[in-house]
Formats: structure tokens, C-alpha cells, sequence
């Protein structure tokens, strides 16, 4: 719930705050002064996150632009405050263990949970169940994306919501599930239609912030967040969606992993 309030500020710190809107990513004063200080009081912002990293093919480890694709989506949430990483790999997976260890390297800490079998994106995040005490943020360790997840959470915490989807444009949305919206509520979404059919052009960009009430929408066993939970949480309009500007590349197929070779910026 938001409150206003008349503030009496410097005028030259005003113009400081005036020089962070873009009209577009900050759009006015109220949303430049909230994004400062939630950053000022970063305790605020979520210190947990999951990267979901189970399958038995880790493309998350190929690199573009130096990096892995991974370890991208670490300094990403290492840069909006996240202080601590749970990594669901497969319990073959030494590779990832080894290159990114403990996390002290980035500057964090990092924490493993290793699949016997395959889980599905909602099992992975249900068998770390004690590690979601509070809000966390999770996300797919193939893709890339550059987020303002400050912005997000403000967004997410406005009105208590329990499910947040990051939203991102794509040209052709028949590959993806298309987002159909009720304002920022998510109704449904649509598998791959056609382009002329598509209810919009917004996909799932694969990162989420939730708080643990969304645990016990998640059945035991093997379950996908896409097929499994949204829906049930879309049913009881309980589920959100972040539209967001910044770049986004999904990289499962050659061809889209060529395509971030070339294009991505970087954070």
C-alpha cells in the first residue's frame, strides 16, 4: 500500500533526483524517490534468490561476452542486493560446483541443492522449501537479461502480491507462452500461437520474484512453474506481470544463442 507524503527536500538534491527520470525506465519524481531509497535501505530488497539449473545439458555454461551464461545472472542479482544463491543443479553437475565454488568470488554466498532426478522448475524450487522463508527471486540460468529488479520489487511489493513475472517483448511470440493481461494482472497464458492470433507479444522472461505463500501451490514430486502453478495462481488472481525493456535473450537454440553472441550489451 502506498502513501503520500509532502517532503521539503534541497533543491539542489531535487535536480540530482530529476536527472534519474527517463520518463520511460523512471518515469516521475515519486518513482525516482522510491527507487533511491529502497536502495538506501537496501535491507529491503530481497537477499535471496534461486537459479534454476537442473537440466543434464548445463548450456548455462557457455560463455558470450566473457562470461558465462550464469554467472551473467549472478552479478545481476549481486548488483540489485541479493546476498545469498541456492543453485538447483543436477547431482552430476561437478562442473558448476567447481567453476563458481562458494559464491566468495562474487561476493556472496552460494548454495547448491543437487537433483537425483530430474524435478521440473516448481519441484526444483518446492525441494528447497526451507530456503523460501521470505521473498525470493527466481530465475532460469540459460537465458540472458538485464532487469531493473529494484524497479520490480517496488512493482511486486505494491498491493501484497505473492507471484511477480517478469514480461519481455518479442517480435514473433509463436515460440513462447503469451501473456494475456488484465491491466498488470496475468490471466492466462496462450502457448505459441500465431503471430496474427497472439494475444499480445509479452513472453515469461523466465525470472520471478514470490513470497512462500506460493509453496503450497506447488503439488510434490515433478511439476512445472508454466503448467503446474501459474495457472492455479492465475485462477485466484494471485498472478502478476513486470513488463520490462531491458534486454532479454533466450539462448535454447543456436539460432537465439548466435543472436546474443552478437547483440548482448551486458549489464
Amino acid at each position: 500500500m502506498k502513501e503520500r507524503v509532502t517532503l521539503t527536500i534541497d533543491k539542489n538534491l531535487l535536480e540530482k533526483v530529476d536527472q534519474c527520470i527517463d520518463g520511460s525506465k523512471i518515469k516521475n519524481r515519486s518513482h525516482a524517490c522510491e527507487l533511491l531509497l529502497l536502495k538506501a535501505f537496501s535491507s529491503n530488497r530481497p537477499r535471496k534468490a534461486i537459479i534454476l539449473a537442473g537440466g543434464s545439458d548445463p548450456k548455462f555454461l557457455q560463455e558470450i561476452k566473457g562470461k558465462k551464461l550464469i554467472e551473467w545472472n549472478i552479478e545481476l542479482l549481486k548488483r540489485h542486493g541479493v546476498k545469498h544463491i541456492m543453485i538447483c543443479i543436477n547431482e552430476n553437475d561437478k562442473e558448476t560446483k567447481n567453476i563458481l565454488g562458494d559464491g566468495k568470488s562474487f561476493g556472496l554466498f552460494i548454495d547448491y541443492n543437487e537433483e537425483k532426478f530430474p524435478l521440473g522448475t516448481s519441484g526444483s524450487i518446492k525441494a528447497v522449501s526451507d530456503f523460501v522463508t521470505e521473498t525470493v527471486i527466481i530465475l532460469n540460468a540459460d537465458e540472458l537479461k538485464n532487469i531493473d529488479l529494484d524497479d520490480m520489487y517496488v512493482f511486486h511489493t505494491d498491493g501484497h502480491k505473492i507471484c511477480t513475472i517478469a514480461l519481455t517483448t518479442v517480435h514473433d511470440p509463436n515460440n513462447f507462452g503469451v501473456a494475456m493481461l488484465n491491466g498488470n494482472r496475468i490471466i492466462t497464458f496462450v502457448e505459441k500461437p500465431l503471430k496474427e492470433k497472439a494475444p499480445s507479444k509479452l513472453v515469461n522472461a523466465g525470472l520471478y520474484i514470490i513470497e512462500p505463500e506460493v509453496l503450497k501451490y506447488i503439488p510434490d514430486g515433478f511439476s512445472r512453474i508454466e503448467q503446474d502453478v501459474f495457472p492455479k495462481l492465475a485462477t485466484e488472481d494471485k498472478l502478476w506481470g513486470y513488463i520490462f525493456s531491458g534486454q532479454w535473450f533466450s539462448t535454447k537454440t543456436t539460432e537465439s544463442f548466435n543472436q546474443a553472441l552478437v547483440e548482448w550489451k551486458g549489464l
